[in-house]
Formats: structure tokens, C-alpha cells, sequence
């Protein structure tokens, strides 16, 4: 891809892109917020079997 087709394939995707609503920027919030609660949750899952399972 050259530097000019480049160009012109990024000036028409900010010319098709909007800015979010606020109902999809809050689901979007929402989706990754939760995404990073289950990860955190297992995180400290797997963390506290780790220490309760050691020897010694």
C-alpha cells in the first residue's frame, strides 16, 4: 500500500466516522468495566489458591 492510496483510505474513514452517543458509549463503558471485574475476580482467584495451597 502506498503513501497516497493510505491517505485517501484515511480521509474517507474520518469522513464516514461519527462520534458515539451517549447510549453507546455508556454500553461500551459498561462491556469493559465488566470485562475488567471478571478478570480481576479470577486474577484474585487464583492468586488466593496460590497462597492457600503452599507448602509450608
Amino acid at each position: 500500500m502506498g503513501l497516497v492510496s493510505f491517505i485517501k483510505s484515511s480521509i474517507t474513514l474520518f469522513k464516514m466516522a461519527k462520534k458515539p452517543t451517549w447510549k453507546e458509549y455508556s454500553t461500551t463503558l459498561r462491556i469493559t468495566l465488566l470485562g475488567l471485574g471478571i478478570i480481576g475476580i479470577i486474577a484474585f482467584i487464583i492468586r488466593f489458591l496460590a497462597i492457600a495451597f503452599q507448602p509450608g
